[in-house]
């Protein structure tokens, strides 16, 4: 038989399979089957529902990025109390979508978010902690396995208007370095935001080594992340001018819906939260021009310029890896490389936290995790800095009634 006749034949099968399942679906159908058009002139146009105008959108993901030690968390949790109270957002703009928020958070204790909720204002009230799932599958809450039914929780609140993640890759199930996993995990997150009309912000990092390349390239993990979003916040720690001490910047490097240059700088300050009890916050500074890479180019100075990682630097990055649950160690050493870390460095700094390495099942391969408590507490993100003020705790600032003065752009 002849190469063009075994073609002919292969073209033929495939004819009459496609034949029969046309007259397959006409058969099931009072109607044949054929493409749906809608006219453009009958669609709606929607404009953006904005919680922070221009930073945070509701009914959408958005990304915040950075390398470890910038205040990722503290960020989040300022955002986070500035809904839950109404209050001014840096820009000196009134926060009017005040509401619930819930946080999902696989690296801080519950009391370390709520002292630095309290610290930045928050309304308690409206803060709601996601603490693990009940019934048949009870336990530890997993992102990437238990959306449905954070959503359905999430729907008795009188008003959600705020979810943090932190961090967002504890929502993939399966390898973070593949789009079509991270786009196939991350959709229930975004089909929850759009149909509670909530903002989501998930928390990532900056893979190692990344430094002077388009954020938007440095999140950790595939490229499908910021994809998704449609608008990526980064926050790194700039050298001053003056050579001075250097600060710390929040600014767009992405977005689909509104600018994507400026920011704001901010400092972190710590403030007695309840008697003997100490949380961070933001303090906001002036607003910032530019785009993110050119700001963020301007002499970086976290440590992955160098290759100075502190310890406290990669069991930040462990934990977030490890903070839903044992993760097979073929796709620990993948994240790990990924981001610009040596295998045997992260498995060192694992082995500190108390996370080891069991082998699941006699016909299964190995897994990372917490089988046990880890033997050791450790400063949640942010905190290590010589930089970090003591201050009197300040008043929380009053439901916003009007827009404060314009702030000074440098």
């Amino acid at each position: 038989m002849t190469g063009a006749s075994v073609t002919d034949l292969a073209l033929a099968k495939l004819g009459n399979q496609v034949a029969a399942r046309i007259s397959t679906r006409r058969a099931d159908s009072a109607e044949p089957a054929a493409v749906r058009l809608i006219r453009g002139d009958a669609i709606a146009l929607e404009p953006v529902v904005w919680a922070w105008h221009g930073f945070l959108p509701l009914g959408m993901l958005t990304i915040l990025g950075g390398a470890p030690g910038c205040g990722k968390t503290t960020i989040a949790l300022a955002v986070a109390a500035t809904m839950t109270r109404g209050g001014t957002w840096p820009d000196g703009s009134c926060c009017t979508d005040v509401g619930d928020v819930l946080i999902w958070s696989g690296e801080d204790a519950h009391s370390v978010a709520a002292a630095r909720l309290v610290a930045s204002g928050a309304n308690m009230l409206r803060v709601h902690f996601i603490d693990g799932v009940t019934g048949v599958d009870g336990g530890a809450f997993d992102p990437g396995r238990d959306m449905a039914l954070l959503e359905a929780e999430a729907t008795k609140l009188k008003a959600p208007r705020l979810l943090i993640i932190d961090p967002i890759v504890s929502a993939v199930s399966g390898d973070g370095h593949k789009s079509n996993d991270v786009r196939r995990s991350l959709q229930p997150v975004v089909d929850l935001a759009q149909r509670l009309g909530c903002a989501v912000l998930g928390i990532t990092h900056f893979s190692k080594g990344t430094g002077g390349r388009d954020p938007v390239e440095r999140i950790t993990g595939s490229l499908a992340f910021a994809a998704l979003a449609r608008l990526v916040l980064v926050a790194a720690k700039v050298k001053a001018d003056d050579g001075g001490e250097a600060r710390r910047v929040l600014v767009r490097a992405k977005s689909n819906i509104s600018a994507d240059d400026g920011g704001f700088a901010y400092e972190l300050e710590r403030v007695e939260a309840a008697p003997g009890v100490e949380g961070q916050r933001v303090r906001w500074l002036e607003a910032l021009e530019g785009n993110a890479r050119d700001v963020l180019a301007h002499a970086e100075t976290d440590a992955e310029n160098d290759d100075g990682d502190t310890a406290a630097d990669i069991e930040s990055f462990v934990r977030s890896c490890l903070a839903a649950g044992p993760l097979s160690a073929k796709t620990f050493k993948a994240d790990a490389e990924g981001a610009g870390y040596q295998w045997r460095t992260i498995q060192r700094a694992a082995k500190r936290l108390g996370a080891e390495s069991r082998k699941d099942g006699m016909q299964g391969g190995w897994r990372w995790g917490f089988h046990g408590a880890p033997k050791a507490t450790y400063p949640a993100e942010g905190d290590v800095d010589a930089s970090l003020q003591s201050v009197s705790p300040s008043t929380p600032s009053e439901p916003c009634l009007s827009p404060s003065a314009d702030v000074e752009v440098l």
